[in-house]
């Protein structure tokens, strides 16, 4: 068929009109992809989509959530950060995430103690709580306690020469208190001596270090919330007088005599052997996140033998060279087995968990420290004793379960075959295979020859 001019310019602009409209397509698809994303989760059980539990939560939480990341300028690290955020994301539009070099804002990262490449600040409805290990199960949790409406009002008792909540001394719990108030916890001072007794609707009541010993009334008061089902947070110092010990005993706790001291903390630079570093955490959810050592100044050890109901986890634990020292705090000191002091691992901090009387769903929870000067204005930037303050209050004031995120794993990759299968495989792909093709070729090559 011949084509005259006229039908080969026909033919050539329909090829123009047609790469035309082929490439508006093309770019148009390519916008509305910008517009409308459409993503799928193929991986082996669903690793990168939020679970149920994550996207129900998200549900409820009607207003903005605001996500600052302390990256230094690492586009790994921010890339990982920013797939974790967007499977949020696409279930909460108005979940923003913006990234920020600590190295530009120096006096910031000091206010929020920023160590490390990786720390999140997650605001949602006025408050907000740090977070340095990201993963869905991590985030829900933060994003669950910032979701309860209104504020957590925890008593600290007051009136016999506890440590204040916002007080400003070296040895008061001042600074503690404010980062309490920025996750939603508002500390405020019972007087027992004005009030006959607890209210109840406390989230908590914490015992800072009395000083003086407390009216029979005031102890009588703290059993009976004890008794009702309150939770107690429970800062003994060693010095502390003997004033509650029947709280002590409802508790099963029997406090040892001395300060606990830790013979390698002069190796790792801390000249004051009473000060112990706590580097191995009992399996609890105040305790699980931690990654940091916690320092304890001058702490008082204890041994736990809970009453018919409770359980007890064991939180803080000694170094097994530790002991309890009865004589001063000077000079050159060695355990002595033959007197009262008592060898380590010591346990220096405990929880205790027991169904409500009232309400079997929910569990009365009690957490007891044989040290206060960890959360005081001295010593709380030290270590991981901010992390875990803030834990210990969080754990005491949520009374709803937590969510639970069951991990998922992928598949295992690894085949595992036995000696004789390994054998079978060899044979045939070594032995078997190349012989058949060799037969196969020689019969081929015999059956053309006699043609």
């Amino acid at each position: 068929m011949r084509l005259d001019p006229s039908l080969r310019r026909r033919l050539w602009l329909q090829n123009q009109l047609f790469t035309l409209l082929f490439a508006l397509a093309m770019g148009l698809l390519a916008w509305l992809s910008t517009r409308y994303p459409l993503q799928a989760d193929w991986t082996a059980n669903g690793r990168n989509t939020l679970s149920a539990a994550s996207q129900a939560l998200l549900a409820r939480m009607d207003a903005p959530i605001q996500i600052t990341a302390y990256v230094r300028e690492q586009p790994a690290l921010r890339d990982a950060i920013a797939r974790v955020i967007g499977r949020y994301q696409r279930y909460k539009p108005d979940l923003t995430l913006h990234f920020v070099n600590p190295d530009l804002l120096p006096d910031r990262a000091r206010e929020l103690g920023i160590s490390g490449d990786g720390l999140l600040y997650v605001g949602y409805g006025g408050r907000s709580e740090k977070l340095q290990q990201l993963n869905e199960q991590a985030l829900t949790r933060v994003l669950q306690r910032l979701s309860r409406p209104g504020e957590r009002a925890v008593l600290f008792l007051d009136g016999h020469g506890e440590r204040k909540p916002l007080g400003i001394a070296n040895h008061d719990l001042g600074t503690f208190g404010q980062e309490l108030e920025k996750i939603g916890i508002r500390p405020r001072p019972l007087n027992l001596v004005a009030e006959a007794r607890i209210p109840t609707d406390a989230a908590a009541l914490v015992i800072a270090g009395p000083r003086t010993p407390l009216a029979p009334g005031a102890v009588e008061a703290i059993l009976e919330y004890v008794r009702q089902g309150g939770h107690l947070l429970w800062l003994r110092d060693p010095d502390e007088p003997a004033v509650l010990q029947p709280l002590a005993a409802v508790l099963g706790i029997a406090f040892l005599p001395g300060v606990v001291v830790d013979a390698d903390a002069p190796g790792l630079g801390i000249q004051n052997p009473a000060f112990i570093p706590i580097a191995d955490y009992g399996p609890h959810p105040i305790t699980e996140k931690l990654r940091a050592p916690a320092l304890l100044p001058q702490a008082a050890a204890f041994t736990v033998q809970p009453g018919v109901g409770w359980t007890a986890a064991v939180l803080l634990e000694s170094q097994p060279r530790s002991w309890t020292e009865t004589g001063p705090l000077e000079g050159p000191m060695q355990f002595d087995p033959d007197s009262a002091e008592r060898s380590g691992p010591l346990t220096v901090g405990v929880a205790l968990v027991r169904p409500r009387p009232d309400a079997a769903l929910s569990q009365q929870r009690i957490v007891v420290i044989g040290d206060g000067d960890f959360l005081s204005n001295t010593y709380l930037g030290n270590g991981a004793n901010l992390e875990l303050g803030l834990n210990m209050f969080n754990w005491l004031t949520v009374d709803e379960v937590p969510i639970l995120i069951p991990p998922r794993i992928a598949p295992d990759p690894n085949l595992t075959l036995s000696a004789g299968a390994l054998a079978l495989i060899a044979a045939v792909f070594l032995i078997g295979l190349p012989v058949i093709l060799m037969a196969s070729g020689w019969l081929i090559w015999f059956r053309r020859r006699r043609r």
